[in-house]
């Protein structure tokens, strides 16, 4: 009989073909018991509870060791879905003081969550009260599935630097996304110094294990607790805020729009920054915290835009001491050099206006009139040179090079989230404005006085005024002056150098001396402490001016640099100063001598709000 060989090849193609299957069967089971963590998660959930344990966040202290921010614990309702049995809801909703709806409500929300598991805890109600945790601690026994989780919120001793110390939220998708220490539930910082120092505050998270039954129900602790664990807290801030003067130039800013930033020269830590209108930040703490964010994102004043950082200010006459200091390092001027003043600058068909004073006048005496004139003069000596510099746009990339050294034009760096930079326009700009070639002093005469395309924070300003206070050299302005446990930033320590030779801060700041000791900022002149000030009147299309201040003491040795900017207030010397030299002297003596009360009270009463255009007042 002849052998079959299609048969033999059958029989070799069925078994290859059992082979493959069983390969696959393999393949596939190695996958689900080795790589796949899913199914090995879900036996763990059925005989193991991962309970978290929230750190306590970091404490918030002021300069002086005052305690500002600390915690207080707050109650969350979790539910392992999977683990609910059969619960008298009705019963559960009157625990705590909810209706069917609001609880139908929760449920569904919970249920459209991203992240939402069965065999995973979720948050179903959060911040409990008092009085609700309790009655139900009582009664937990009775609704299997759910337990309580222990958070914890922020509180605070004073009313006071809302924009400074931020607030905790929720995190969000994004959060957790982005960082995978966050989880559904979780909360981390938003705005302030609680958003950039987050990562110190939050401290590291513990766990509980716990062990189940054959039903699911919590037995106690997996081996007397010895896989737990512990939470580590957050570390400690000290800021470098001085919370009695951030009250005080809060005080001072009520019913004014507006900002007040305080930097201590020699270490760039700032003492106070205020804006205004603030709002209280126990606002946005527990269960009504989404309503109250909502209003103040809708408060017309917008409260929650931190001026100090944010703003975009034109720097009016408290940009000519950096005009100035540029001027005499270009050779431009010297300390003698004197320019004329005919009640403004006048240049062909192009007048800048001013206020009347001596004339021609030089440098130190253009500071202590704040005179337009020469300030407009000395720049179109610059721009317009090509013997030295060839062209206007080249002369004007020299000139804005200095000021960027000076920290204007971009950010400083400083220690809190949302900073501006402000705005300083380069060469290119105006070409595309005016077209290549086709520009020079007199089309941007502006600029030399502050106003035009120049915008910068108030936080800017004030660093350019400890600049001088320090002769040549600032620190990276900072809210945080130390973190427990932990070494200071580089950046918060090492001091930076302008392109500017420090002898001619010594000029440009004997100039704002002697605006105070016979100029525009006489106000700031207190008897026994040497003031240097500069004001500035910010033209404002659309209102009236804004009232601006920078100013340092004592002289000799510094140790408060000033910025207030004070929106449609006028004069400088009407607000900006009165309230410069009021932080000055409330930071160096403790006290408003009683000769100027009259002034304090002055401020603390006056209203410039009404003059902002926001039709509610």
């Amino acid at each position: 009989m002849r052998k079959d060989y299609r048969l033999e090849k059958r029989k070799y193609v069925i078994a290859g073909f059992l082979l493959f299957i069983a390969l696959i069967y393999l393949v596939r089971l190695f996958d689900l018991q080795i790589n796949d963590s899913k199914y090995k998660a879900y036996a763990d959930n059925n005989a193991f509870l991962n309970k978290t344990v929230y750190p306590s966040r970091g404490l918030i202290y002021d300069r002086n060791g005052e305690l500002i921010v600390f915690n207080q614990p707050a109650y969350d309702v979790m539910m392992i879905p999977r683990d609910v049995q059969q619960f008298d809801t009705l019963d559960f909703c009157n625990t705590l003081n909810l209706t069917r709806e609001q609880f139908d409500t929760r449920l569904q929300d919970m249920k459209k969550s991203p992240g939402y598991s069965t065999y995973t805890p979720q948050v179903l109600i959060t911040h409990l009260s008092a009085q609700d945790y309790g009655r139900l601690q009582e009664k937990l026994y009775r609704y299997p599935g759910f337990f309580i989780q222990k958070r914890i919120l922020r509180q605070y001793n004073h009313k006071t630097a809302a924009n400074v110390l931020g607030n905790i939220r929720e995190v969000s998708q994004n959060d957790i996304d982005n960082d995978p220490y966050y989880q559904r539930g979780d909360y981390c910082g938003d705005l302030g110094i609680e958003k950039s120092y987050d990562t110190y505050l939050r401290g590291q998270k513990g766990v509980e294990v716990l062990i189940r039954d054959a039903h699911g129900r919590i037995q106690g602790r997996y081996q007397d607790g010895t896989l737990d664990v512990a939470p580590v807290s957050g570390r400690n801030l000290k800021l470098s805020i001085d919370l009695g003067l951030q009250q005080y130039a809060e005080s001072l800013m009520v019913n004014k729009i507006g900002a007040v930033v305080a930097i201590q020269p020699k270490t760039g830590e700032i003492l106070a920054m205020v804006s205004s209108p603030t709002y209280d930040p126990t606002l946005l703490v527990g269960r009504q915290r989404g309503k109250e964010y909502r209003n103040l994102v809708n408060n017309p004043y917008k409260p929650l835009f931190d001026r100090a950082l944010m703003a975009a200010y034109p720097p009016g006459s408290t940009f000519k001491p950096g005009q100035g200091l540029i001027l005499l390092q270009e050779g431009i001027i010297n300390t003698g050099t004197a320019y004329p003043c005919s009640h403004g600058f006048i240049s062909g068909g192009l007048r800048v206006g001013c206020h009347g004073h001596g004339s021609p006048l030089p440098l130190k005496p253009a500071l202590q009139t704040s005179c337009n004139a020469f300030f407009c003069w000395g720049f179109k000596a610059m721009v317009d040179k090509r013997s030295k510099y060839g062209t206007p746009a080249e002369a004007f990339e020299v000139w804005k090079h200095h000021l960027v050294s000076m920290g204007y034009g971009y950010k400083l760096g400083v220690d809190m989230p949302s900073e501006s930079r402000g705005f300083l326009p380069n060469a290119p700009f105006y070409d595309r404005v005016y077209g290549e070639g086709r520009w020079s002093a007199n089309t941007i005469i502006s600029v030399s006085i502050g106003q035009g395309e120049i915008c910068a924070t108030p936080l800017q300003i004030a660093n350019v005024c400890a600049t001088i206070a320090n002769r040549g050299w600032f620190i990276t302005p900072h809210v945080v002056k130390e973190i427990q446990d932990t070494v200071m930033a580089p950046e918060y320590i090492d001091k930076h150098y302008p392109t500017i030779d420090e002898r001619w801060y010594h000029e440009v700041a004997e100039g704002m001396r002697m605006a105070v000791t016979g100029g525009t900022c006489r106000l700031t002149n207190l008897p026994d402490i040497a003031v240097a000030g500069k004001t500035g009147t910010a033209q404002n299309p659309h209102g009236r001016d804004h009232s601006a201040f920078m100013g340092f003491a004592p002289y000799e040795d510094p140790e408060i640099a000033v910025c207030v900017y004070v929106e449609n207030a006028g004069f400088g010397a009407t607000f900006g100063v009165p309230i410069g030299s009021l932080v000055i002297e409330k930071y160096l003596k403790g006290e408003i001598a009683p000769e100027r009360k009259y002034l304090e009270q002055r401020m603390l009463e006056s209203n410039t709000i009404i003059y902002s255009g926001v039709k509610k007042h």
